[in-house]
């Protein structure tokens, strides 16, 4: 397959990119910087240079695709604004393409809000975090759109041993201050490695019918303290976890950072049953306590 990536240096669109390669498809990449578009030649991808800000400078000459996957998010308060304008743009190329694109739109868990003790699937309803609360109109623009054949992926939180979301857990062990958590010890996230997220990008769209959605969540619900105190010991910082309010996190990285306060428990079992897929990162803490 010929793809499209946007985000493919983030998370998320970093791995999928290598994965996408690894698997012999050709993977353009937009690369809004020299430093960008050296990492992804880097990995075999061919850099597209342009910006999700000004969608207009690089859809308009587009290379001949099947695929686009769509893994860029911009977490500024213009997000929202950002994203509409990039739809608006970019569905219409994709349309003038000589052939249907198949398109992965990349949701999210927190699209599904605090679940407890109830395990949310695909066909829970959605009680999104406010600040993302927009992506679901753009979520089934895409997939009403004309000429796309449109999947959507809602990945759990995305981490990395010192990655991810785990990269300020890392970085605040390694300065050997408390780890800080959102609301409580007991918050439970549900998780997934990037690489394995990667294996499901690729598994659907291979396989996954037109109009399918697929929650990428390898480990249903894990309790963020054990996580916090699992970098506390690898790095020898304070063992017990500072506790911070989600109104302190929002002020100091925007309201979205609420979500992190979210209790969630999500089950990727459709993704397992119907695409084949098989996680294989799910021990976040030995992952962790691995580390050099």
């Amino acid at each position: 397959m010929r793809i499209f990536v946007t985000g493919g240096t983030g998370t998320i669109g970093s791995a999928v990119v290598r994965e996408l390669i690894a698997r012999s498809h050709l993977v353009f990449a937009l690369a809004r910087s020299d430093e960008a578009a050296t990492r992804l030649a880097g990995w075999g991808a061919i850099p597209v240079g342009g910006d999700m800000t000004a969608p207009e400078q690089w859809t308009a000459t587009l290379p001949d695709i099947d695929t686009f996957v769509h893994a860029a998010c911009d977490f500024s308060p213009q997000m929202e604004t950002i994203e509409r304008r990039l739809l608006d743009v970019l569905l219409p190329a994709l349309a003038s393409q000589p052939r249907d694109i198949r398109f992965i739109y990349t949701g999210g868990c927190w699209l599904f809000g605090a679940t407890g003790e109830a395990i949310a699937t695909e066909d829970t309803p959605f009680r999104p975090l406010p600040a993302f609360a927009w992506m679901i109109a753009h979520l089934q623009r895409v997939m009403a759109a004309p000429g796309i054949h449109g999947i959507v992926i809602h990945p759990a939180m995305v981490y990395e041993p010192a990655g991810g979301v785990f990269s300020r857990f890392a970085r605040e062990a390694s300065e050997a201050r408390a780890v800080r958590v959102v609301a409580s010890e007991a918050v439970r996230w549900p998780l997934v490695h990037s690489e394995d997220l990667a294996v499901l990008y690729a598994l659907a769209l291979a396989h996954a019918p037109a109009g399918s959605s697929y929650i990428g969540a390898a480990i249903e619900g894990w309790q963020v303290g054990r996580i916090a105190r699992a970098f506390a010991r690898q790095s020898g910082g304070p063992e017990d976890p500072a506790i911070v309010s989600p109104d302190a996190i929002a002020a100091e990285l925007g309201d979205w950072a609420k979500g992190y306060a979210l209790d969630q428990r999500l089950s990727g079992a459709k993704a397992r049953r119907d695409l084949g897929w098989r996680p294989t990162h799910l021990d976040p803490e030995a992952e962790i306590e691995a580390l050099a």
